[in-house]
């Protein structure tokens, strides 16, 4: 028991420390390398964030983002950065921020959007990744299953093409969605992720059910850009066919276990 009351108490000033140092958000203008198709919409006037290594849109009521964005390429896919679990309510949205507090006790896991693994390729960039405008409330069994493939897959993709990927992810709720904590979070139906390739111009997208029981394998997910727009509520500027559903690449996560293992000796 000693040691879990210090081990809290290590995490507890280390997230503090975080949310101290936190860096104010950069104009808009600063994150458009991560978005070369545009920004997607946003609604009712909500702010948008840019930070590091995304931007996103964040919905002050529910508590959660409305989509991020950001590109990944080549040479970030592999990190040696060990993973510093930092969550910190975001300073720049006061009472509008969720806090790590609020899915204390409530069976979900505090989810990214943009994933820690695509941001480990910095380490100030990677800590911007457990901002809580960045999570949403996510079931474990989606957060570290379905979703943590999905993710797996794209840094898979953009390894094995050599190309960058523009990347959009985000969240699908409705008035009925239940919310958790005393900052009454929005607990999302569904995720989604819309994934282009840069070079040959070709989207892929995915929507991701929020519920108990969603198997592992993201491909049963697969939509067209056009549904994202619909079951969301935002519009999603991409190169090629919105109504197209491009075969889904196939996943060589080997390679880059391996070169990993190389590389971080």
């Amino acid at each position: 028991m000693k040691f879990k009351l210090i081990a809290l108490s290590f995490i507890a000033a280390t997230s503090f420390a975080f949310a101290a140092d936190q860096a104010p958000p950069k104009p808009a203008a600063a994150c458009s390398a991560m978005v070369p198709y545009g920004l997607p919409s946003a609604k009712n006037g909500e702010p948008i964030i840019c930070r590091g290594g995304y931007i996103l849109e964040h919905n002050n009521q529910a508590k959660i983002p409305g989509w991020v964005a950001w590109t990944l390429t080549p040479e970030h896919v592999i990190s040696c950065l060990p993973r510093d679990d930092a969550f910190a309510a975001d300073q720049s949205l006061g009472a509008n921020s969720a806090k790590p507090s609020d899915y204390a006790g409530s069976g979900y896991d505090q989810g990214h959007l943009a994933n820690n693994a695509d941001m480990s390729y910095d380490a100030t960039i990677a800590r911007e990744s457990f901002i809580m405008s960045n999570m949403s409330p996510q079931l474990p069994s989606v957060n570290r299953g379905t979703w943590k493939n999905l993710e797996s897959a794209e840094r898979a993709w953009v390894y094995s093409t050599k190309h960058a990927w523009a990347i959009v992810a985000g969240n699908i709720w409705s008035p009925s969605s239940k919310t958790i904590g005393a900052g009454k979070v929005v607990v999302p139906d569904a995720l989604f992720k819309i994934l282009t390739d840069n070079v040959t111009k070709k989207s892929i997208a995915f929507i991701i059910p929020n519920v108990p029981g969603t198997p592992p394998d993201f491909s049963k997910y697969q939509v067209t850009v056009a549904e994202v727009e619909k079951a969301s509520g935002y519009t999603f500027h991409v190169p090629d066919d919105k109504n197209a559903k491009n075969p889904i690449p196939a996943i060589d996560l080997k390679s880059i276990a391996d070169d990993k293992k190389n590389q971080c000796k």
